[in-house]
């Protein structure tokens, strides 16, 4: 799993104009079963979600339809990180 942390670098009225299609960008995810969960950092300044995929070079591929990222609205990090306890009920998801 994957943990991507975006801080946002423009102003929330900056940022504010693009999140409809950030929601877009996400959804297509959610429904690629890839993003698990994603949110607002508070206060404000950021987001994470939470991705499934095989390898950090495939979530960095990811990241570049973001619509954040392409238009510089925020700085994004990729931890790794390897699932050793979790809610039985993801079992499914995480395909543990």
């Amino acid at each position: 799993m994957f943990i991507i942390d975006l801080n946002y670098i423009v102003p929330l009225e900056e940022l504010d104009e693009h999140m409809a299609d950030h929601v877009k960008y996400l959804r297509k995810y959610y429904k690629k079963n890839i993003f698990v969960a994603s949110g607002r950092k508070v206060p404000r300044s950021g987001g994470i979600i939470l991705a499934l995929a095989d390898s950090k070079e495939a979530v960095e591929q990811l990241i570049k339809e973001d619509p954040f990222y392409k238009h510089n609205l925020a700085q994004f990090s990729i931890t790794h990180f390897l699932t050793s306890q979790y809610h039985p009920e993801l079992k499914n998801l995480l395909d543990i």
